[in-house]
């Protein structure tokens, strides 16, 4: 299993499609005074004062208590902290919409078996890769797995073959999804083949967006 330093690269070459332009998801991870904190299509946070556009037809009405408003064409939705909204793609096909970081690694808010985790898009790894520290604090008794062997900078490690009950990224929740923890050399989960492969990856310049397949 490797981390792939320049995976938005390798991915953008792979890749052919075109990203519907209205897809749109977002994540509110914190509310103040007027202002609301918001992961946008899978991007950086960003702070947003109430009034502002987010995306296009897209706009912060309010906030509350741990809460806030979006408005898209007159119609409103509330969002509690840790949940998010989705504009799903033209054909009505569960979607999430991903832009790279300063590194150009794509990175994402998500959850494993209902627990909020963070993802590293990696179509070099052949399965979900989860850091031992990350699957314990999901309730994950990964010891339990199958057993199998990885070579590493560090030596041959141990990691451990698992099921993951559910996996979900904007929209898109996929279940019953096969994965690895290890136990060392891992510092982020990686989003690998196992989930990928159920969904159509497309892209428009450096944006990608992936659609649930099944």
């Amino acid at each position: 299993m490797r981390l792939i330093s320049c995976v938005a690269t390798s991915l953008l070459a792979s890749l052919a499609g075109i990203l519907p332009a209205s897809a749109a998801d977002i994540d509110l991870i914190g509310v103040f005074p007027g202002k609301a904190v918001l992961v946008v299509n899978g991007g950086n946070p960003k702070t947003y004062s109430v009034g502002s556009s987010i995306v296009e037809n897209i706009k912060l009405a309010g906030v509350g208590s741990g809460t806030a408003t979006l408005e898209q064409n007159g119609k409103r939705q509330t969002l509690q902290l840790g949940e998010h909204f989705n504009r799903a793609a033209p054909s009505g096909q569960a979607s999430i919409t991903l832009h790279p970081d300063s590194r150009g690694h794509y990175i994402t808010q998500g959850q494993i078996n209902g627990g909020a985790v963070r993802m590293l898009v990696d179509t070099g790894a052949s399965m979900i890769a989860l850091p031992a520290e990350d699957a314990t604090r999901l309730g994950i008794d990964y010891r339990k797995g199958q057993i199998a062997y990885s070579s590493t900078a560090n030596g041959v490690k141990p990691v451990y073959r698992v099921k993951l009950d559910t996996v979900r990224i904007g929209d898109i929740q996929l279940n019953q999804i096969d994965a690895t923890v290890h136990e060392s050399g891992l510092p982020i989960i990686l989003l690998g083949m196992s989930f990928l492969n159920r969904t159509d990856i497309r892209r428009e310049g450096e944006t990608l967006t992936l659609l649930k397949r099944y």
